[in-house]
């Protein structure tokens, strides 16, 4: 990691720990996963003020790009919870890839898929967006 640990500012922080709460009992087994990953992430996650947010940080509702280990460039906005539209681009912070992203920075790389099929992708940009609310979507 860029900067050794994640770095979530406190606004998100706030936000995914009310969307972690709202959806603590979801079935659906992928979600489930991504739910925990998240709740590990933001438990570890060095929490600052908007001030002192680092501006290449991918936060909610950042505009998040991505690049795959052939040279294919994507993206995408992370957004809150269930908003997430993938023929608009966005993608939710409770799928897996938006719950892997999130607190990372410009230069981290990340690995998605199963074992047989593992996708290594690596921050490239991140630009920000005034925060819409602190309400979430379910």
């Amino acid at each position: 990691m860029k900067y050794g640990s994640l770095i979530m500012e406190k606004k998100d922080y706030l936000t995914l720990k009310r969307i972690l709460n709202f959806h603590r009992f979801y079935e659906d087994y992928a979600h489930k996963d991504a739910l925990e990953q998240l709740g590990d992430r933001i438990e570890k996650a060095l929490v600052e003020d908007e001030s002192d947010m680092p501006d290449d940080v991918v936060r909610l509702n950042s505009k998040v790009t991505v690049e795959f280990v052939h040279g294919a460039r994507q993206t995408f906005q992370l957004v809150p919870s269930t908003r997430d539209n993938l023929k608009k681009s966005m993608i939710s912070v409770v799928s897996t890839m938006g719950a892997s992203l999130v607190g990372l920075a410009v230069d981290d790389h990340i690995q998605l898929g199963f074992p047989s099929d593992v996708q290594s992708l690596k921050i490239v940009g991140v630009e920000h967006f005034q925060h819409l609310s602190s309400s979430f979507d379910v």
